[in-house]
């Protein structure tokens, strides 16, 4: 039903999908989404991962997920984070890997306005839950979610940090963001 529901809203929308690796990358991933300057880059994120089939999880405010719409919010994939309490997110995280595979969204300018610089979480996290990176992104100007291409373990534990990063800066630069003054695409 999902599948169904994904393709349908996609199209409706006018949006396809290119994928720029193998589909099966996206079976176990930290997927590493931008632009992300509009909530739309959920929506389209949402409907590409049912349209592929593929399990999908992002990391919310728990209040979501104890909220009485909480069971919907876990259903479609939100892991629930208590932000009044430090958390190790690496570890929480490296351990949900451990009880089932699936793509780990993670948006590393942190919010949907302008950022200085990403945050680099997304790389620790990779590193200790020992899967790819994953990169994906929702080009608003040629209406295509790019989805796939792959960093593999092997690079993240082998390459220098700046290498990794200037494959991800590289593979974003020409991407049209819903609100491009939001979007800086120097990563570091």
């Amino acid at each position: 039903m999902k599948k169904v529901f994904g393709s349908l809203l996609l199209k409706i929308l006018g949006w396809k999908i290119q994928l720029d690796g193998d589909v099966n990358n996206l079976d176990r991933c930290v997927l590493v989404v931008a632009p992300h300057t509009s909530n739309w880059d959920y929506i389209l994120g949402i409907a590409t991962y049912w349209t592929l089939g593929k399990k999908l999880k992002v990391i919310i405010k728990d209040q979501h997920t104890k909220a009485f719409y909480g069971g919907i919010v876990k259903n479609i994939g939100a892991i629930g984070i208590d932000r009044s309490k430090k958390n190790d997110l690496v570890h929480i995280v490296a351990e949900e890997f451990k009880k089932e595979d699936f793509s780990l969204v993670i948006t590393p300018e942190g919010s949907r306005s302008y950022a200085k610089k990403w945050r680099l979480g997304f790389y620790h996290m990779a590193k200790t839950a020992q899967v790819p990176i994953v990169l994906a992104s929702g080009d608003f100007k040629e209406k295509k979610v790019k989805i796939g291409y792959k960093i593999p373990l092997e690079d993240i534990e082998n390459k220098p940090l700046e290498e990794i990063l200037d494959t991800i800066q590289d593979y974003f630069k020409d991407i049209h963001a819903k609100y491009p003054e939001n979007f800086n695409p120097k990563i570091y």
